[in-house]
């Protein structure tokens, strides 16, 4: 059988559409395309933006930042050493993008310079830290993103 240049041509044309559908099946299906919103209640979130941004300023202008590592024990936050540990208070977010059922908040509580957060609840992988705490009334956000 002897193909001509409009046969091939109608025959890419369907190659082509037949892939696209498969491609656009298969991801809406597939249930590791499932992206959820960063948040649910984000037009709630964007009206306090200004105070995220003020809280960002303060820990960027202190003297010390905040160090992050990874340690055998788990993830280590380092707070800066001329704070007094008791008078911190707030929460550690673990945000991971891929699964929201990974996402998790603990307090800040400090019985000396750092916080360790433990290996077995942390998965390989990207995660997106944000440490919100409060010293001497005054707010502070740090925001960092990391793979363990």
């Amino acid at each position: 059988m002897k193909i001509n240049w409009g046969t091939g041509i109608v025959l890419a044309f369907i190659a082509f559409i037949g892939f696209i559908l498969f491609f656009v099946l298969r991801m809406s299906t597939d249930y590791r395309a499932n992206h959820d919103l960063v948040t649910e209640e984000y037009y709630k979130e964007e009206l306090g933006y200004q105070k995220e941004i003020d809280a960002s300023n303060n820990a960027f202008r202190l003297k010390s930042k905040i160090k992050i590592k990874k340690t055998p024990e788990g993830l280590q936050i380092n707070f800066p050493q001329d704070l007094v540990k008791q008078k911190i208070e707030g929460t550690v977010s673990l945000y991971r993008p891929s699964n929201k059922h990974l996402d998790f908040d603990l307090p800040i509580s400090l019985s000396n310079s750092h916080l360790l957060i433990p290996d077995e609840r942390l998965l390989d992988g990207r995660w997106d830290i944000k440490i919100s705490w409060k010293y001497k009334s005054k707010n502070y956000l740090f925001k960092e993103s990391l793979t363990y």
